[in-house]
């Protein structure tokens, strides 16, 4: 398994609406920040994605992408609800799952 696996991983659970497996993505002393909140462990990871998820989330194409070996830098272009935004994002990942994540998002002009 590479870390470009856990990004495709991720991409995937994404587009298939698959909470199950978006939550097996994280390790279990994960932590996701973003400007409007903050979500530690899986109890709040949980409610974070499942509100995402609810927003019907779409990536339309990953702009840049820089990994290393525990790293995963990348922009992408989605559609969440029906906002066109530009997102940029880290994810950290140890034992083979995201355990910290930053996400952005801004709306494309």
């Amino acid at each position: 398994m590479t870390i470009k696996d856990v990004f495709d991983r991720q991409l995937a659970a994404i587009a298939d609406q698959d909470l199950e497996a978006l939550l097996g993505q994280y390790h279990e002393d994960a932590t996701v920040v973003r400007f409007d909140r903050v979500a530690r462990g899986p109890a709040e990871i949980r409610q974070l994605f499942t509100a995402y998820l609810s927003a019907k989330p779409q990536v339309e194409e990953i702009v840049s992408l820089q990994t290393t070996d525990d790293v995963i830098f990348y922009n992408a272009l989605m559609t969440i609800g029906a906002n066109h935004v530009t997102t940029f994002g880290t994810l950290v990942v140890k034992d083979g799952r995201i355990w910290r994540q930053t996400a952005a998002a801004l709306p494309l002009s």
